[in-house]
This record gives structure tokens, C-alpha cells and sequence, in this order.
């Protein structure tokens, strides 16, 4: 029925028609910045004079949009909407849910510059990274249809004589997403509409740092005419609607991207069981990452930096993939330095509502006021190589410069801790068997990459390096939709691969049904 999944590909923006499309998009955003957004419940816009407030990182006094903030009732509310949603859509057949989703995809599709520009405008993506989250929304919700057909067939089981048996998935409930703001469209459509998909019911309660681009997603949903209650939007606090969404005893499952902290929050509420609750909660979570490029004495030395620059300063280091170390043989470290500086020097940083640059600013105040602790931090740990001072436009916008110590101890803080910022640590090893035994030595397990030229030492990372996701001979971000399938483990998640072939029977219980003739 559908054509086999294919990703979208990429636009080159140094080419004067991409360029000139995105040019417009932004003209086009910027038309529509100040609107205020609805959150959406039982299909009905709910309004107060309570707001939550976005603004263009990079341009402070910017008012995107503003949205209402939800109450812990409005929350209540969305729960109920969805639970009485849940019996009519656990019904409809898995190939109508399913159009569902290409049809939102198509719609993506067509308006793909226009909501990249509006990334560009309130989490400050640089041309390339909106478009490519974009993209990846857009893969996702193909990805997804075309899993939930090939589900909806069930597993085939070993015949037995006399019986009929098979094994069938059904859709589990309510399932509260709760998505976060570096990756505000894909993420929150691949987390949102897999669980719909599957023929669950939703509450999406988005980062409060990028709501706009939530609500104009929903304005899509509504274009696709989903059913009153099957998708709701609550926009909040996350200590107000995501507490109630997360305890609720009517609440199934709890799908999360976010920090170590809230996740592990989240985990422990999930194992409570509530009054009038009859389920074991199911918690997919997605958590941070201190991710690590190794690079072996015999590599491609100019390819690695090239790796690790892109890895570590592309969308400022926001990335729970992002590069925050480098471990390095020592023999090979002063090439390798010398070859990341000259990369890492030559990038540029702007507003991207006003042009394509190589970075922008990072998410708000909290961050640059992070950013620029751990940089005093490692001028105690290491040696600064790079950066390390304020930006001078810090006081216009969120920024904050490319900043690289080397001389780091593995235990160091700047080397353990998560900083989700352009902040780069450059350990060196002795040999590779010390350089694996550093890029293992964090809680974290999410991503990362070794740049090598000897068979064996590749082979070795494919069993030992432990994170969810390694790269062999390119940087360590940049995973695409059922090429790459995401998620960590150790306190980096529960391992659940988004864009893989298992990630939709996170979302539905399998049930096996034997008919004896």
C-alpha cells in the first residue's frame, strides 16, 4: 500500500534556491511572531490569561509566540479526554491510523522551510539542524505508519495441529509524552504520534522553552482531522502538568526526553502504584549523555576533527548526542589538537533568523550561566585551549563561545558531568586500552565514536564500548530514522531505540490467542 520508507534528504543552503526558500520562510515566520496559542483538549482550544512566554534565544526582546499555561485541573482534564478518546481509537483499524500519519508527513513536507524557520526563531537552529530536525519528523511519522502495518499482521507463530494460534498488539491507554525543547519537532512528533499510531490516546506536554513549535504541530494535527480527544496538548510547568500526567492513576504509559534528574524522577514515580490504578505504569525514557569520540594512534586525523568539531559545536553542544569528550592517544594529541582548533576558530555564530551561521545561542539564561560555571570549572581541570570568555553579545542574546580544555583528568568534573553546552574536554590516553577504559567510565551510555584505522581495535568497541549508540569512523551525532535507531542505557535510558523496528511494541501489549478446532 505505502511506498518502502525512504529518509528525507537534506537541502544544500550554499545554494541560491534552498537559500532563497528559507529566506522566505523566515519572512513568512516573522509575520506571524506574537500570536497566542491554545492548549487543546478533548479537541476543544482551552484559554486563560496565565502565559507562558517564548522568546528567539538570540534576540531577547523577540517575542515569538506566547501560549496558556495549564493548570494541574487542565492536566486532569486532558487525562479524562483521552482516557474517553481511547475505546473509539483502539478500534479504528491500524491501516486508517496509519494514513493518519502520512497525511500529517505530507503536510510537513510541503511547509518543511516553514517550520524550520520557525526553530530558527524559538530554539535558535541554524538553517541545516532545523531543517534536518524537520526532516526527521517527517521520517519518523513515515517510519512509524509503515511499522504499525507491518504489526498489525501480528507475529507469526509455529503452527500446531489442531489449533489456530496467534500472537496480536493492543493498544495499552493513556500515554502521557513529555518531550523536550532541543529537538522540539521531531522528537515531540516521533514521541507523540507512535504512541497514536498504536492506537493509544495522548497527552503531549511539551518543554516549556519551545511551545510554539508544539502548537503549530497540533495546528497540523487538526488540518488532518484526528478525532476529538485521540491528541491534546497541555503547555506548563513540568513540577504542575507533569506531575499530575505522571501520577495519574489512569495514565499507562510515561514516555519522557529529558535529564538524568527528571527522568530518575519520573522512573520512581512510574514504579508507584496509586489509588484506582490497575497496571504496572510503563516509563520509556530518554536521558542525557556525556558522549566521547575516541581517536586511535593510526586514524584518519584530519576526518576525526572534523568529527568532533561538527559533534560538539553543532546546535551549541545541545545534544544529548553531542560530543563533550575526546580521548585521545596521547602519541597523536598535539596533531589532533592543533587540526580541532583551526576547525573549531573558523566558526561562525549569529541569529540565524538573519543568516546561515555554524552556531547560534544556546536555550536561555539557566544554560549560559551553566555553560560559564563549567568553564571556571575547567580552567582548575585542564588547560584552555580555546574560548573560555564571555560573549560580547551576551547581553542581546543567549550566547556563548566555543570553549576547549585539553590536559583533562578522566575524573574531572568537566569530564563526568553533563554540561549540554559548546564545552569540549580532551583527555589523553596511553594507549587504546586505556582510551576505552576512559570513554567507559562515565554513568552515561548514549553515544560514541572511535576513529581508527586498525581491524582489531574496531572490533573490540563493537563489543566494549558501552553506549547505545557507537560510530565507527564518523562523529557521534547525526543518527537518521531506521538507519541509526537512538537511545542509551546506564542513566543515559531504557534503551528504547527511537526509529527502530521495536519501538512501537514499547507502546502496546501483546496478547496470544490459541483457538482449538
Amino acid at each position: 500500500m505505502f511506498t518502502p520508507f525512504e529518509n528525507e534528504t537534506y537541502v544544500d543552503f550554499s545554494q541560491p534556491e534552498p537559500a532563497r526558500k528559507m529566506r522566505e520562510a523566515l519572512d513568512l515566520v516573522a509575520s506571524e511572531l506574537g500570536k497566542d496559542y491554545p492548549n487543546i483538549i478533548g479537541g476543544k482550544k482551552i484559554s486563560s490569561d496565565d502565559k507562558l512566554v517564548s522568546v528567539n534565544p538570540a534576540n531577547i526582546n523577540q517575542i515569538v509566540g506566547t501560549v496558556t499555561k495549564a493548570t494541574a485541573e487542565d492536566a486532569e482534564q486532558a487525562i479524562l479526554a483521552a482516557y474517553a478518546a481511547f475505546p473509539a481509537w483502539s478500534k479504528t483499524d491500524p491501516i486508517v491510523r496509519a494514513r493518519y500519519l502520512v497525511r500529517v508527513a505530507a503536510i510537513l513536507r510541503r511547509r518543511i522551510y516553514e517550520f524550520s524557520a520557525w526553530m530558527t526563531y524559538e530554539v535558535s537552529k541554524t538553517w541545516l539542524e532545523a531543517y534536518a530536525d524537520t526532516a526527521e519528523a517527517i521520517d519518523f511519522l513515515e517510519f512509524y505508519a509503515r511499522e504499525m502495518v507491518r504489526l498489525s499482521a501480528g507475529n507469526g507463530n509455529t503452527p500446531y495441529p489442531g489449533e489456530e494460534n496467534e500472537a496480536r498488539f493492543m493498544p495499552m491507554g493513556v500515554v502521557a509524552v513529555i518531550s523536550p525543547w532541543n529537538f522540539p519537532l521531531a522528537i515531540m512528533a516521533g514521541m507523540t504520534m507512535s504512541a497514536v499510531v498504536t492506537g493509544n490516546c495522548v497527552i503531549t506536554k511539551p518543554a516549556e522553552q519551545s511551545p510554539i513549535l508544539a502548537a503549530k504541530f497540533y495546528e497540523v494535527l487538526e488540518e488532518a482531522r484526528f478525532p476529538a480527544g485521540v491528541v491534546n496538548l497541555v503547555q506548563g510547568l513540568g513540577e504542575v502538568v507533569g506531575e499530575v500526567l505522571t501520577g495519574h492513576p489512569l495514565t499507562r504509559v510515561i514516555s519522557f526526553t529529558g535529564s538524568r534528574a527528571v527522568g530518575l524522577h519520573i522512573n520512581k514515580k512510574a514504579a508507584e502504584v496509586v489509588p484506582g490504578q490497575k497496571w504496572i505504569k510503563r516509563a520509556i525514557l530518554e536521558m542525557g549523555g556525556k558522549d566521547c569520540i575516541v581517536v586511535d594512534d593510526d586514524s584518519d586525523i584530519d576526518a576525526a576533527a572534523e568529527g568532533i568539531v561538527a559533534a560538539a559545536f553543532s546546535f551549541q553542544g545541545q545534544k544529548c548526542s553531542a560530543c563533550s569528550r575526546v580521548v585521545v592517544v596521547e602519541s597523536v594529541h598535539d596533531l589532533l589538537l592543533s587540526k580541532i582548533l583551526t576547525r573549531a576558530s573558523k566558526l561562525t555564530m549569529g541569529d540565524p533568523t538573519t543568516g546561515d551561521f555554524n552556531m547560534s545561542a544556546v536555550i536561555d539564561q539557566e544554560s549560559v550561566d551553566r555553560v560559564e560555571a563549567y568553564m571556571e570549572i575547567g580552567a582548575k581541570e585542564g588547560r584552555l585551549v580555546l574560548g573560555g570568555t564571555p560573549h560580547p553579545s551576551k547581553e542581546s542574546g543567549y550566547f556563548v563561545v566555543p570553549t576547549i580544555f585539553t590536559d583533562v583528568d578522566r575524573n574531572a568534573r568537566i569530564a563526568q558531568e553533563e554540561i549540554f553546552g559548546p564545552l569540549l574536554s580532551i583527555i589523553k590516553a596511553k594507549d587504546f586500552e586505556d582510551a576505552l577504559s576512559i570513554a567507559n567510565s562515565t554513568e552515561y551510555g548514549l553515544t560514541g565514536a572511535l576513529y581508527s584505522r586498525k581491524r582489531e581495535h574496531l572490533e573490540r568497541a563493537r563489543h566494549e564500548f558501552q553506549v547505545g549508540n557507537l560510530y565507527l569512523n564518523r562523529k557521534c551525532t547525526g543518527a537518521f530514522v531506521d538507519v541509526q535507531p537512538f537511545g542509551g542505557f546506564n542513566m543515559s535510558g531504557t534503551d528504547s531505540k527511537a526509529g527502530g523496528r521495536d519501538y512501537l511494541q514499547l507502546l502496546m501489549l501483546a496478547k496470544s490467542v490459541s483457538e482449538r478446532w
